[in-house]
């Protein structure tokens, strides 16, 4: 059991079920470590090489840390929120209050209260926080370059995955209708009979509520003689390789929080195609390392795919600014020390 003498940071996850929030605290976490912040995380749905506090020890964050007069609870969600606030007003233990808001969209009353009962707060976008009525930081989400990176060998490679064609074009995230999957299927479905050297692959969990939602899907595929070329994959062990064997990745989501599937394609030397939901359109340079269409709007998306397909050099040469974009403008190490200023402002005496 991990000794919470030094930590300084407390992360909290309260939710099983794997998810955007979910995917930044696995990448961000490690990377805070190796900048020698004390820190930890609380709840499931965590792997288990993360630094982690069990519920038993709450109790000893009513003792400072050798080091600081508090300890930041950091969190990401509602649920998240609340505990934080009843642990500091309620029980008094000696906490700062930091909350990560993501949501692009007007906050409920009882979020906007939870929100004001904060010490600070960070946006991950200007999108985001144009929906705040606090102060705030902007700190937009970075990915690990090591984890995603370009090819480099054949297991890289269409090759490698046994599917027909010489081109992989691919939409990954949960398959329902928030994320758009049926907007790409509809333009793999219009585009693919005219380019017979591509393929498309849906990587993601179908859920039991969204279960006749992609059964449909399957359903006009079918109906196009298209099953060989526009692949279900389902939920796949180790989604990296996947992004690496892409000319193209595809993000068409009507909804999003921030969204990090477009800088893992562009870190792993991918052009994108994406709407502009989530914060999308801060993170494509249009024109350079793909291009961005508006959410929900099923024409402007196949005609910015069409030129990708019709000319997979341009991908190529996309690809390539991307990954550059990426190294430059968000590399997870930016995220991890605009976060420390943040940590260091509120720890202070």
């Amino acid at each position: 059991m991990i000794s919470l003498r030094n930590i300084t940071v407390v992360a909290p996850h309260f939710k099983r079920r794997l998810s955007g929030v979910t995917s930044t605290v696995v990448q961000l976490v490690p990377e805070q470590v190796r900048l020698g912040r004390g820190i930890v995380t609380l709840g499931p749905g965590l792997p288990d090489d993360l630094p982690k506090m069990r519920w038993r020890q709450l109790p000893s964050l009513w003792s400072r840390p050798e080091n600081a007069r508090f300890r930041v609870w950091h969190a990401r969600r509602n649920t998240e929120m609340l505990p934080g606030i009843v642990l500091k007003h309620v029980l008094r233990m000696p906490l700062k209050l930091l909350f990560t808001s993501a949501a692009q969209r007007n906050h409920s009353g009882y979020t906007k209260w939870l929100i004001r009962k904060m010490d600070a707060v960070v946006a991950t976008s200007a999108r985001s926080g144009s929906f705040l009525e606090v102060p705030h930081t902007v700190i937009r989400h970075g990915v690990d370059l090591e984890i995603f990176h370009p090819p480099h060998g054949g297991d890289d490679t269409i090759a490698a995955t046994g599917l027909p064609g010489k081109h992989l074009i691919g939409c990954f995230g949960r398959v329902r209708h928030q994320k758009g999957t049926d907007l790409f299927v509809r333009a793999m479905i219009d585009l693919l009979p005219h380019h017979p050297d591509w393929t498309a692959v849906v990587c993601g969990r179908v859920t039991v509520e969204h279960q006749a939602f992609g059964d449909e899907l399957k359903t006009m595929v079918a109906d196009a003689g298209l099953s060989d070329r526009i692949q279900f994959l389902g939920e796949v062990d180790d989604i990296k390789p996947w992004y690496r064997r892409l000319t193209l990745y595809v993000a068409p989501s009507r909804n999003e929080g921030f969204g990090l599937t477009p800088l893992e394609a562009m870190a792993s030397q991918t052009a994108v195609v994406a709407s502009d939901a989530g914060a999308y359109a801060e993170q494509i340079v249009s024109g350079e390392t793909g291009n961005v269409v508006p959410a929900d709007a099923y024409e402007p998306l196949r005609a910015a795919i069409e030129p990708y397909i019709a000319d997979p050099a341009l991908a190529q040469r996309h690809g390539e600014a991307g990954l550059e974009h990426v190294r430059q403008n968000f590399a997870l190490a930016r995220e991890a020390t605009a976060l420390e200023a943040v940590y260091e402002g509120l720890l202070k005496p």
